[in-house]
Parts: C-alpha cells; structure tokens; sequence
C-alpha cells in the first residue's frame, strides 16, 4: 500500500518539482505554469514569485507575495549593451530576493515584457536553476484579466544564499557563432523582427543577418494575448524555418534580449540551444564577418 501511495504522490508531482541538485535544465512540464497553478500554490514554503517589468507597474500592482527585481541587475557593466554579470553577482543579486538552491521561482511579466522576462530565465539557467524556474504564461495581464487578487502590499524578505553551479551550455560565445557558420546540425537563428534579417532595416551600422542563419521572429512566439503559443504551432514555425530534430540553435539578436525568448521556447520545445549573447552588436564591429542581406 505504501508503494501505491508513493507512486501516486510522484506521478501528481512534476519530476522538476520535487528537491533537485543544481545544475539541468527545464523542460515543457516545468518551464510554464498557468495562472491556475500559481493560485494554487502561492502559500507554497519554497515559492519565490519574482514581477519583471516597470518599478512603476510593479508598485500599481502587482500578485500578492511577489517581489520586483530591477532588470538592469541581469547586465554586466561592460562593452555590451547586454551581456551576462558574473556569477557571484548574480547569487548576490537572487539572494536579496530570497531566493536559495533550494527555491521553486516563478517569473511573471508586468505588461509588455517578454524577452526581458525571458532574459531572466535564461539567467538563471546559466547559473543552474533552470530546472527550478518557470515563467507565468501571460503574466500579470493573464491573472488581471482573470479577475484574480492583486496588491500594493510588499512582503518583507528574507535573505537567501545561492551557489551557483555555472552551466556552460547556455551561452554561445563569437568564436563559437564563427566556428558554426554553415555547420551541418547547427542552426544559427535569427530572433530579430525580419526587416532586419533581411537588410531593409540597418542595425549596429550594418544590414542583413550573419551568414547562414535562418529567421524566427520573436514576436511571431506569442499570441495575441501575450501567452505562449502551441507547442504544435511553435514546432511547426521551427520546422518551417527549416530547424530539424535532433539540431543544435544559437540564438541571436539585437543586444541578446529578443533573442533570450527564442532561447526559452528552443528548451521548452526540446532543442539543444545556446544564445550568442554578444549577437548582432559583437558580429557588427568585426567587419571581416560574413553578412547576407536577403531583401529582395
């Protein structure tokens, strides 16, 4: 009987729920939660609900328990507009959230924040909590528009302590971008709206897209409520774009920001992918790079 009742509590309980080493990644049964599971579980000990968006909408309102991390702490201060902080910063930077190795979080979107949401994710991927991280599917617009509670109210925090454990399988350097070009089994992607794919809009200085990569709008992913699409609708864009099973992505776009949405929805859907965080910016100085430029 004992067994039976075991059995039962595992098979109600998603494997990336329960207690787990650092390190992995997310997959389509961890990596989004409905509006219905976060109600269901805000009491949760171990939840960590973090708001990305505009300070301003955060304290308009914002779901009950849920703490605002400044989305200018998720970039290092170096030569890029965007580029991932080192890893005690970020532990230091979770940690004043509350969140420890041990955290169930959940990020949600204050209104129009999809990639920096995303970019979030990502960032926690790298440093090993990918598997314990979901995003809220729509966000605070989704749980508004379901007339559920909301806030002014912020809780007290206390402090966690992260160690991370650095995933090195998350972002692409360039000279990992250049050693790929036209490389059987990888897909270099492009997450940029198309006008810049193609040349009909310049960007950094330079128009087109780096030698090879294929198009996927970022904002071709959601629909338009906000919410992911399908997964059958989603694999059906990759395919399109000529993406196959079983493929390597390196995702790219303008800064790294765009393109970390397109990183959330290749893990979600299953695919190897990594995201050249310098992308267009760092691909754009070196003008010995190839560039091709598809307008027509």
């Amino acid at each position: 009987m004992r067994t039976l009742i075991l059995a039962a509590v595992l098979f109600a309980t998603p494997a990336t729920f329960l207690a787990a080493p650092c390190g992995g990644h997310g997959d389509r049964s961890s990596m989004v939660v409905a509006t219905t599971w976060l109600a269901a579980h805000q009491n949760d000990a171990n939840l960590v609900v973090l708001a990305v968006g505009d300070k301003s909408e955060y304290a308009k309102a914002h779901i009950p328990g849920s703490l605002y991390l400044d989305y200018h702490d998720m970039s290092a201060q170096g030569g890029l507009t965007l580029e991932l902080p080192p890893m005690p910063e970020l532990a230091e930077t979770f940690g004043k959230l509350g969140v420890t190795g041990d955290s169930r979080i959940v990020l949600y979107m204050t209104g129009n924040w999809s990639t920096q949401t995303a970019r979030v994710y990502l960032t926690l991927d790298a440093m090993g909590l990918g598997a314990r991280t979901s995003i809220l599917d729509g966000g605070l617009p989704i749980w508004q528009a379901e007339s559920r509670s909301v806030t002014t109210d912020v809780r007290a925090v206390k402090p966690g302590k992260i160690t991370p454990c650095p995933q090195t399988d998350v972002i692409a350097s360039l000279d990992y971008v250049r050693a790929n070009l036209r490389h059987a089994g990888t897909d270099i992607v492009d997450a940029r709206d198309p006008q810049y794919y193609t040349g009909a809009s310049a960007s950094r200085n330079r128009a087109g897209h780096i030698a090879g990569a294929t198009s996927i709008p970022y904002g071709s992913l959601l629909d338009e409520t906000g919410k992911l699409k399908s997964a059958e609708a989603l694999q059906q864009q990759f395919r399109a774009a000529g993406v196959k099973t079983g493929d390597q992505i390196v995702a790219y776009c303008h800064i790294g920001q765009q393109a970390s949405l397109l990183y959330f929805v290749s893990r979600y859907l299953g695919y190897d992918v990594r995201l050249f965080d310098g992308s267009w910016e760092e691909w754009a100085r070196h003008p010995e790079l190839p560039v091709e430029n598809s307008q027509k």
